[in-house]
This record gives C-alpha cells, sequence and structure tokens, in this order.
C-alpha cells in the first residue's frame, strides 16, 4: 500500500522536445502565419485593387466575403485527405495551392478573375488550420500541447502584422500586385516541411489496421461527444464574427474615413 501511495504521487519527468518536434512545430506556425498573411494581404490592398479596377469598394469586399466563406469547405475537404494520405504530403500541397493562387491573383486582369481567384484561395486557406495543427499537436510532447495552442493560434495575428508591416514599407514601391506576388513566399516553407520535417506519429501509428477501426469509430464518437462539437463550431463562429467584422476593413477605415497614408 505504501509503495502504491509513492507512486501515485511520484510526478514523472516532462519529456524533452528534440529535434524533429522544434522543426514541426516551425512549420506548422510557419504554415498558419503565411496563411494568414497571403489573406492579410488583400485587406491591406482593398482600396488600391478597387481603384485599378474600377470597382467600389463594396464591391470589392465581396473578395474577401467569399473567401471566408470557402474556407469551410477547404476544411472539409483537405481534413479527409490528410487522414487518408497524411497530414506531411496535404500539408505540402495545401501551402503550394494557395501560394500559387496568391501569385496568380498579382496578375489578374480584371475583378471577375482576381474573385474566382479568391473564392478557390479560400478552398485552400481553410485546409491550412486543420492540417497544419493537427500535424504539430500529433507530433510536440503532450504536456506542450497547450503552450503550443497558444503560440500556434497567434501565428494569425503574426501574419496580420507582417502584412501590415509589408504594405507599410512596400505597397508605394511594388503597388498591390507586388504585394500578391509576395503571396508566393510559402512555397519555400513547402520544401522546409518535405525535407525537414517527418509525418505525424500518430497518424503513422494508427494507419492500416489501426487506422481503419479509428475511421469505424468516428461517428459514433461524433453523436456521443455532439454537444461539445456544437459548442466548439458556435464558440468559434462568435470569435470569428467579432475579429473578421472589425479587423478585414480597419486599414480601409483609416485611409478613407481618416485619409491616413500607408506609412502611418
Amino acid at each position: 500500500m505504501e509503495g502504491f501511495v509513492l507512486m501515485s504521487t511520484q510526478v514523472l519527468p516532462k519529456e524533452a522536445w528534440t529535434r524533429t518536434q522544434r522543426k514541426t512545430l516551425f512549420a506548422g506556425v510557419g504554415s498558419w502565419t503565411l496563411d494568414a498573411f497571403d489573406f492579410f494581404v488583400l485587406v491591406f490592398c482593398l482600396t488600391n485593387m478597387a481603384k485599378e479596377f474600377g470597382i467600389t469598394i463594396i464591391a470589392a469586399t465581396l473578395a474577401i466575403t467569399f473567401t471566408l466563406v470557402m474556407r469551410p469547405i477547404g476544411a472539409l475537404i483537405f481534413g479527409p485527405l490528410a487522414e487518408k494520405f497524411g497530414r506531411k504530403p496535404v500539408l505540402i500541397v495545401n501551402i503550394v495551392t494557395f501560394a500559387a493562387i496568391e501569385l496568380a491573383s498579382a496578375v489578374a486582369p480584371n475583378f471577375a478573375t482576381f474573385f474566382a481567384l479568391r473564392v478557390v484561395y479560400g478552398i485552400a486557406m481553410g485546409g491550412i488550420w486543420g492540417v497544419a495543427s493537427a500535424l504539430t499537436m500529433e507530433t510536440v510532447p503532450e504536456h506542450s500541447r497547450g503552450f503550443v495552442s497558444g503560440v500556434f493560434q497567434a501565428g494569425y495575428s503574426m501574419g496580420y502584422l507582417i502584412a501590415a508591416i509589408a504594405y507599410g514599407l512596400l505597397i508605394d514601391v511594388i503597388g498591390w500586385r507586388g504585394m500578391f506576388a509576395l503571396g508566393a513566399i510559402p512555397i519555400l516553407l513547402a520544401f522546409y516541411i518535405y525535407f525537414n520535417v517527418e509525418e505525424s506519429p500518430v497518424w503513422k501509428a494508427t494507419r492500416g489496421q489501426a487506422g481503419q477501426q479509428s475511421k469505424v469509430a468516428f461517428w459514433p464518437a461524433v453523436v456521443k461527444n455532439w454537444r461539445v462539437l456544437v459548442f466548439a463550431v458556435f464558440l468559434m463562429a462568435a470569435f470569428n464574427f467579432f475579429s473578421h467584422g472589425t479587423q478585414d476593413l480597419y486599414p480601409t477605415f483609416l485611409k478613407v474615413q481618416h485619409g491616413f497614408p500607408a506609412s502611418r
């Protein structure tokens, strides 16, 4: 009995981070940060793009709206693909896709083409969060997952910050099309992931027979935990409501209503 008490109160040492885990964290947070950067480039360049295409700002905001509308569809497409083929290859394809679309947006000849590209971009953007977070959370030490989840989410704000700095420094030099051309930079991260990041150990352990068992048990688990699922969906919807409801048009508010120059 005494031995049992000693064992039950013993604090196990925390698992040390490996080099592989640190690389995966960098890749995961980097994916989400650069994805956010590519999205917020449009937010900062909205008035510039609208002026060149000869449309109103209200019409231009449709590109933002439908990017966000298509994100859930992207999550429903890339999520199952990551379950079937692995997190790493799907994340690489996802990054290359949204970076290529961002580059294509830079050379769009008219708003109709630009709008169509942003719709497809929304699908690509929707896959990043789920796939990158799964790869990251399934790789890092368990005791660090709470901390890592905060770091991971902060990547979105970091992407906004990088876009703001880039806009202030470069918009008068390279124009709004040049800003979108910068959105091809994430392709370099795809190469980094290909050569330096390993597949999720959880996915490797559950593929094959174990993976089939996990797949069969998926829907019973959803039914059993449907209250938590619904709560999480409404919670994230509320977060996105008050974040995108203000931040996406804040640069336009400063430029149009207050007449601030890009540098300010």
